[in-house]
């Protein structure tokens, strides 16, 4: 895998692309403190952004399905650089209309760009290196993240935004000009099979799927829609998604969690703390993944993944402890990096690679959904019962819901 060209074009873009995002993020945040007093003002902004990305799903799923996935990362790299070029607009007028305009247009692109990637990757490795690279991937992005949030807090204190916003756009520059080099052999859709498949009605592919077979081909027409008898066809993707909503009640509250802990420590530096823990346990997972994952189904070490997370919630009862929060931390690091690797292997797997566009698109729309629900339900339950009887609360329900998600499972597999 190591050997491959481009496993390291796709690596090392993800990463330099991930250092012109958070940079781009950081100098959004002080554009944003600047010129917009309100925190439901800013929240607003925000979310236009993540509609606009919801909205553009099934059209990206679409069109990731139909033509090559090169030129739909191409052509979402370009528009990464076009939206940056708003915000010099945003600047030079001190407008936060062209802002929104921003926010909006990134998130376009990003609906595009990030289900076309995962898309690609089965297609440029072995399915025995799949856990590994998307670990190692992982990694790239949790990398970019650390480094890009900290070279930006520096760069902010010796550089104006219009400098910021500039290397954030080089960056994407390089992006493009690496995805270039990509090659990649694409399959095109069997048409004839697909003809066939949809003549004989019902759900093509259901006993095949549990058999372990290959779910046939669809005509591109049935489009979106093609998602529901794909899900039926697969139950167990359909409890993966449903478990991603553990880590999600994590991550969702993530920085307002932060914020709690440092304010109830009465400790400024304990935040610093807390994401480092929480970015070094993500990378050391993600080299070790494969051994993690070994020695049993993928689907079970997800579930073990996801019983530590919500363990994690539960411990964070005791956050006014400096060393139980940073372990907490710990834990939800090592838990998150193992789940989301091997939670995109088994996709990979289980999906073939006709509907990989639409399937990763609705993932996406799901996941923008999810985290903004799991937002605002943080924020009220902050204000209303406070950190440590709300983490307890998402604890324990984390963990009746993998329970219940695993007895569902077993029932299931029974009966098959």
């Amino acid at each position: 895998m190591w050997k491959s060209r481009n496993v390291w074009i796709v690596l090392s873009g993800e990463f330099v692309a991930g250092l012109g995002l958070w940079m781009s993020i950081i100098a959004n945040l002080e554009f944003m403190q600047q010129q917009v007093p309100s925190d439901f003002i800013k929240s607003l902004i925000m979310f236009a952004g993540l509609v606009a990305g919801v909205a553009f799903g099934p059209l990206a799923g679409r069109v990731i399905d139909t033509v090559s996935k090169r030129k739909v990362l191409l052509y979402a790299s370009a528009g990464r650089m076009l939206s940056v070029g708003f915000m010099f607009i945003a600047l030079h007028q001190e407008s936060v209309l062209w802002m929104v305009v921003f926010f909006v247009s990134l998130q376009i692109s990003a609906a595009f760009y990030f289900p076309a990637l995962q898309s690609v990757i089965p297609l440029i490795v072995p399915e025995r290196d799949l856990l590994t690279l998307n670990g190692v991937h992982m990694n790239a992005g949790t990398l970019a993240r650390i480094l890009g949030t900290t070279l930006a807090g520096l760069l902010l204190a010796v550089m104006s935004l219009q400098g910021m916003y500039t290397l954030s756009v080089i960056a994407y520059a390089l992006l493009f000009a690496s995805t270039f080099l990509l090659q990649v052999q694409e399959r095109k859709l069997e048409t004839a099979q697909s003809d066939t498949a949809g003549a004989e009605g019902g759900t093509p592919g259901a006993a095949a799927a549990e058999a372990g077979g290959n779910f046939p081909e669809m005509l591109p027409e049935r489009g979106f829609k093609a998602i529901v008898p794909l899900l039926r066809a697969h139950p167990m993707v359909m409890t993966v998604l449903l478990l991603t909503i553990v880590p999600t009640l994590f991550i969702g509250g993530f920085n307002l969690m932060v914020i709690n802990i440092s304010e109830l420590q009465q400790s400024a530096g304990i935040k610093s703390w807390l994401y480092a823990v929480e970015g070094i346990s993500i990378i050391v997972t993600g080299f070790l993944i494969k051994r993690f994952a070994s020695g049993g189904s993928l689907l079970g070490r997800l579930f073990l993944f996801a019983s530590f997370v919500a363990v994690a919630q539960a411990l964070l009862f005791f956050a006014q402890i400096p060393a139980l929060s940073l372990l907490a931390f710990g834990i939800f690091g090592i838990s998150v990096g193992g789940f989301f690797p091997a939670a995109a292997t088994l996709f990979q797997h289980q999906i073939p690679k006709a509907y990989h566009g639409r399937f990763f698109s609705f993932r996406s729309m799901l996941d923008r959904v999810m985290f903004q629900v799991v937002l605002l339900s943080t924020g009220l339950l902050l204000d209303t019962i406070g950190l440590q009887w709300m983490v307890l609360v998402y604890g324990i329900g984390s963990l009746v819901l993998v329970g219940w998600l695993a007895a569902y499972e077993r029932k299931r597999r029974a009966s098959v």
